[in-house]
């Protein structure tokens, strides 16, 4: 047997992380299940529609069914879970003191939201003693919903159909020249100054697109993809993919290389390719093809 120590991603991995019983996770899980068939049914309400668009003091944009759906889960985990705290978006962290949190993205990508583009999603994470632990992503215009647990693997299915949800991975691929890199803004990667090899990076792929936001990682976490690269991101952006990308076999960390909960940079990827990309983009390594 050899000596080298585990990577930091797989299945095997990922399983070790879980800080609780499998069917405890689960019931998270099957929870915001039930709670997205309400708040899809709120995000498609307003899609498309006449939008109540206001502005935050960051300048970022938000509607009433951010809002709305953000008051409704953390009202249906105050009554399934009394004793969890809430960190959402909209409203900021609750006054819970327990050991389990939520993580709440009521519309991730709420840019496309607001003009109409159909890729946008609810984001659920629960994380427990500082790990994450599951993860929910629903996409109503799309009719897709992914799920995570630790141990549990990664998963997808159709809204409203009666096949069983599908288990997902990620690639299996080691080439950078044979891959497929991701991207929410080239603009805001290049204006960071966090990335300085971005555009090395995109030149020595097989191919480069912009499918940003919850859907970068979905499209990561099926085997479509083998890296997703994002700046300015809060905890409730990636705290879902995390468990998505991570239990389908993956790895997602900041561009440092760290898995920290105040991680504004992220870098996710097959595993395999990992390493390679962040020493990519931050320009130490000419070409790694």
């Amino acid at each position: 047997m050899s000596d080298e120590p585990a990577p930091p991603f797989g299945s095997e991995w990922s399983a070790a992380l879980r800080r609780g019983p499998e069917a405890e996770l689960r019931g998270w899980v099957e929870a915001a299940l039930g709670w997205c068939d309400e708040t899809d049914a709120i995000a498609l309400g307003h899609f498309r529609r006449d939008l109540d668009v206001d502005r935050k003091p960051d300048r970022t944009f938000v509607t009433v069914a951010d809002t709305s759906i953000e008051q409704l889960l953390r009202d249906r985990i105050a009554g399934a879970y009394p004793g969890h705290d809430v960190v959402g978006e909209e409203f900021g962290p609750g006054a819970g003191t327990g050991s389990v949190r939520w993580y709440l993205d009521p519309i991730d990508a709420t840019h496309n939201y607001i003009r109409g583009v159909p890729v946008f999603a609810t984001l659920i994470a629960v994380e427990r003693d500082g790990e994450l632990q599951a993860a929910v992503i629903s996409a109503p215009a799309l009719g897709q919903r992914w799920q995570a647990w630790r141990g549990g693997g990664a998963w997808a299915n159709a809204t409203g159909s009666d096949a069983a949800p599908r288990r997902i991975t990620v690639s299996r691929i080691g080439n950078l020249s044979d891959a497929q890199v991701l991207y929410a803004s080239a603009t805001d990667i290049e204006r960071s100054g966090q990335a300085p090899g971005f555009r090395s990076l995109l030149a020595q792929t097989w191919r480069e697109r912009g499918f940003g936001d919850f859907w970068g990682y979905t499209i990561l976490a099926e085997g479509a993809a083998e890296a997703m690269v994002e700046v300015g991101l809060n905890v409730w952006d990636w705290a879902a993919p995390m468990v998505l990308v991570e239990e389908a076999g993956g790895r997602l960390t900041d561009f440092e290389g760290s898995r920290s909960l105040d991680g504004r940079t992220i870098l996710a990827t097959n595993g395999i390719l990992h390493d390679t990309v962040r020493s990519l983009l931050a320009g130490r390594e000419e070409s790694m093809s």
